[in-house]
């Protein structure tokens, strides 16, 4: 384990558990968009064979997501889905509501707000003593967002809290506007977390909630001054928060003061007390003639294994780039673009995805390998499914989507995990 340059860390106690507050940096926003360019892209990869499972109507009623506001509050989650052994868990920020069902779509139980939506035909509501296999219950849900499932099938799911207990952090200046709502396998309300834990302070902007080893939870927030990851163990107690700050990042020895660094994204591994950080570097570009800066490009793309105990860094893996090509005035034209982060699966796999006119391009890899070994390849997605689209990838490394078309929205899943190197381990 080793660090790329020194960290700024704050031991004290919290519940008698040690709690670190590490320093590291904010992504800075790069609006290179390069969509325009079509059909100039790399070499296509095989793609992998799609399994449409189930889809849903649009609407309130309980087996239909309201997805109606596709435009509204743009860049903030209106839905999600998590797949956990065969079972789909759907959150609907519109319809105010939690849905499970299986691989077949049948709904075995929803979590709605009563206020908002018409009493379920299929559902009833679930009796103490009484044996049943589909049932619901009532909680006053605002604007459900990211959710998660643990080991134990208890879930944890981001609610935005009405405008009115909106409050403001006077240091940071986020607006800390949301709690994660924690229900047990039945569906029953349990408590709900804040920053401290229990009870604790609204979080701000909740971009991931990931579950992981011995049923923790990982909430990763996204503020103006950087990025905080709150760690949380079963019983809701925070163990660590991981502060991630604008002004520091760490930089590989052989680049530093020749690059800038750019988070991408952070996720939390599924079998360990674990972070991937995924940080993009780029140089600045001149003019040869005029010795002026022009611009930057991108110089290359690091993930950062962080143990989550102390915030140090076990390793560092190359992530390849996305290169787009094309023809102009008969001289080939080469693009590299850095992949984004999209989650990661047990044995320390890592995905990466970038978007292409057909759906996605995928580069997976396998982080226990120094060389950083990878596989490429895609999934498609049709034009009319991309009103909204939601991933998930389990533990195991299966790839699911909720898909959004103007009428319907489908579920589907890749089996990317037949892909991983020794997947059975």
């Amino acid at each position: 384990m080793f660090r790329s340059q020194p960290l700024t860390i704050f031991p004290f106690n919290v519940n008698n558990r040690h709690m670190n507050s590490l320093i590291f940096l904010k992504p800075f926003a790069l609006l290179f968009v390069l969509l325009s360019l079509g059909s100039c892209r790399q070499k296509e990869a095989e793609s992998l064979i799609r399994e449409d499972l189930f889809s849903l109507g649009i609407g309130r009623l309980e087996d239909e997501i309201a997805f109606y506001n596709q435009e509204e509050d743009r860049g903030r989650s209106k839905g999600d889905v998590c797949m956990r052994d065969g079972i789909f868990y759907i959150s609907d920020s519109d319809g105010q509501k939690i849905v499970r069902c299986n691989s077949y779509g049948n709904i075995l139980s929803m979590i709605y707000n009563d206020e908002t939506n018409p009493i379920p035909l299929t559902l009833k509501p679930k009796e103490d003593g009484k044996a049943v296999t589909r049932w619901t219950f009532t909680y006053p849900l605002q604007k459900p967002g990211r959710i998660t499932v643990d080991s134990r099938k208890h879930i944890y799911v981001e609610d935005r809290l009405p405008d009115e207990r909106h409050t403001t952090d006077s240091e940071s200046k986020a607006v800390l506007d949301s709690v994660v709502l924690h229900f047990n396998d039945e569906g029953r309300f349990l408590e709900y977390l804040g920053q401290e834990g229990l009870g604790g302070s609204p979080f701000p902007r909740i971009e991931g909630l990931f579950t992981s080893m011995d049923d923790d939870l990982a909430v990763v927030c996204h503020l103006p001054t950087g990025w905080n990851v709150y760690w949380f163990d079963a019983e809701g107690t925070l163990l660590y928060l991981v502060k991630i700050k604008n002004d520091s990042a760490p930089i590989p020895a052989d680049r530093k003061e020749l690059v800038f660094a750019s988070l991408d994204g952070i996720t939390a591994a599924p079998d360990a007390r674990r972070l991937y950080i995924k940080i993009d570097y780029y140089r600045a570009t001149f003019d040869e003639s005029t010795k002026t800066r022009t611009g930057s490009e991108i110089d290359s793309s690091v993930i950062w294994a962080m143990r989550v105990e102390d915030g140090s860094y076990e390793k560092t893996i190359e992530a390849p780039l996305y290169e787009m090509s094309w023809t102009e005035v008969n001289r080939k034209i080469v693009v590299r673009i850095p992949y984004s982060l999209m989650g990661a699966a047990k044995n320390e796999s890592v995905f990466l995805s970038f978007p292409e006119e057909t759906g996605y391009a995928l580069a997976i890899l396998d982080t226990r390998d120094s060389y950083g070994r990878q596989i490429q390849t895609s999934v498609n997605i049709n034009a009319d499914e991309l009103q909204f689209n939601v991933f998930d990838i389990s533990t195991d490394g299966i790839l699911s989507a909720m898909l959004v078309s103007d009428w319907i929205v489908k579920f589907v899943w890749w089996r990317t995990d037949n892909l991983l190197i020794d997947k059975n381990k």
